[in-house]
């Protein structure tokens, strides 16, 4: 007979190896709070302190510059610039913290202001950590400690607070480790709720769709995908009836928006490059993708042997970082596990991080140099263009070495420890099905 404290120490042993990874996450999430305190502080409303600390966040000023203060931003009756421009999952994050914030400091906007940015700090922190374990789940025992780059890697702590996108990657996390256990409609759900936080892990479904091809998996594949479009429909539909016009914000924005800080698109318009400075950059964007993502496509069918999943993750999301029209700060958190995941040497990766601090440090800077007032203070364009070229040249060099990894699976650091695909699921171990490999 087996006993209650039989069933749990199992349970306990396979739990203890994570607390070490969740308290250095904890410690992340704390430093990238203590980074921006200069803002929390005082910071706000003193004109370009934001800059100068370089503690910018979205949060505060997003509490009332969307009218979160005394409304429902989806639903109210407002000009298209008010109202929210993101998925649904993260309005509604931010409208419930908005009512709590209302709560606790009835009549005084400011402090209602930073009680919005507190609370939002406490669940991106929480996500931070949730989805550290997360990913160290995925890498498997022997690779556990890889995850140690996402809870404490110096792009995720300068960047973990601008904005909300920690959540799409505790979610995006949650998608990989379901589908590594083989838990295909959990996978689809949590996918389709990251879709409809952030749209970057729609990229995802390409990965899956191409070792499909390659597996001949197809029922994993179509139950995670008509899990993923259920659930998105199930958050989304409810604002398509009732408020199409707050709805429709994110998608309207996205594609009016113009080219925007970070992209290499500003470089090209910048120094009036023929074509690339002048075309529209909506097209140039969508061809350069679709450019990338078919190389990427022949690259998975044609590989010697089937490429691991979070291999082609990592190389479908640098190619659509890296053909936006805009390539925020915060991006960084998109990439960060998958880039570990897909290949874990710390040479690359950390010649990464130090091109993405200089960014970090370099937005803010050419932001005050965009003021008359602060000119002096801060950097003009073609040092700022180092940055944003410092960013698209070490993630192209980490996209070529796991493009390598792929020709040459002997060099793939993960397959070299006897491992397969610890997160592809069904893929892992599976054998080529595709006509030409038959």
């Amino acid at each position: 007979m087996t006993t209650s404290t039989e069933v749990r120490f199992p349970l306990y042993t396979r739990a203890v190896p994570y607390l070490p990874l969740g308290l250095f996450a904890a410690l992340g999430a704390i430093l990238a709070y203590v980074q921006k305190l200069p803002c929390r502080t005082g910071g706000w409303n003193a004109g370009q302190t934001t800059y100068t600390n370089f503690c910018y966040t979205d949060i505060f000023p997003l509490y009332f510059a969307r009218q979160l203060a005394t409304q429902n931003p989806y639903f109210a009756n407002v000009p298209p610039d008010q109202h929210v421009e993101y998925p649904v999952v993260l309005g509604e994050v931010m409208q419930f913290f908005a009512l709590i914030a209302r709560r606790l400091a009835p009549g005084n906007e400011y402090e209602q202001g930073v009680w919005f940015y507190d609370l939002t700090v406490i669940l991106l922190g929480l996500c931070l950590v949730i989805g550290v374990l997360l990913m160290a789940a995925v890498a498997g025992p022997t690779r556990r400690w890889d995850a140690l780059w996402y809870a404490l890697a110096p792009g995720v702590i300068l960047a973990a607070y601008i904005n909300w996108d920690l959540i799409a990657g505790a979610l995006s996390m949650g998608f990989l480790l379901a589908w590594a256990r083989q838990k295909h409609v959990l996978a689809g759900v949590l996918l389709g709720l990251a879709i409809a936080t952030k749209f970057y892990p729609l990229m995802f479904i390409g990965a899956l769709f191409l070792l499909t091809v390659r597996t001949m998996k197809w029922r994993p594949f179509l139950v995670a995908v008509g899990s993923a479009a259920g659930a998105w429909l199930l958050v989304n539909l409810p604002f398509m009836i009732l408020a199409w016009d707050g709805w429709r914000r994110f998608y309207a924005f996205s594609s009016e928006r113009g080219v925007d800080w970070g992209s290499p698109w500003l470089f090209f318009q910048n120094k009036g490059w023929p074509v690339l400075g002048t075309t529209d950059v909506s097209i140039l964007g969508m061809v350069s993708l679709g450019i990338l993502c078919l190389g990427i496509a022949v690259l998975t069918i044609m590989a010697p042997q089937r490429p691991r999943l979070a291999q082609i993750c990592f190389l479908a999301l640098a190619a659509f970082m890296m053909t936006n029209k805009v390539w925020s700060p915060q991006f960084v958190l998109w990439l960060v596990p998958f880039a570990v995941l897909a290949r874990p040497n710390w040479k690359p990766l950390a010649l990464w991080q130090i091109a993405e601090i200089w960014y970090f440090m370099a937005i803010w800077l050419y932001l005050l140099y965009q003021d008359e007032s602060t000119r002096s203070l801060g950097i003009g364009d073609d040092t700022y263009f180092t940055a944003v070229w410092g960013r698209i040249i070490t993630i192209g060099i980490m996209m070529a070495f796991v493009v390598r990894d792929i020709l040459r699976p002997d060099k793939d650091l993960v397959r070299q420890a006897g491992i397969d695909d610890q997160g592809g699921g069904v893929f892992d171990r599976a054998p080529d099905r595709f006509p030409a490999f038959r």
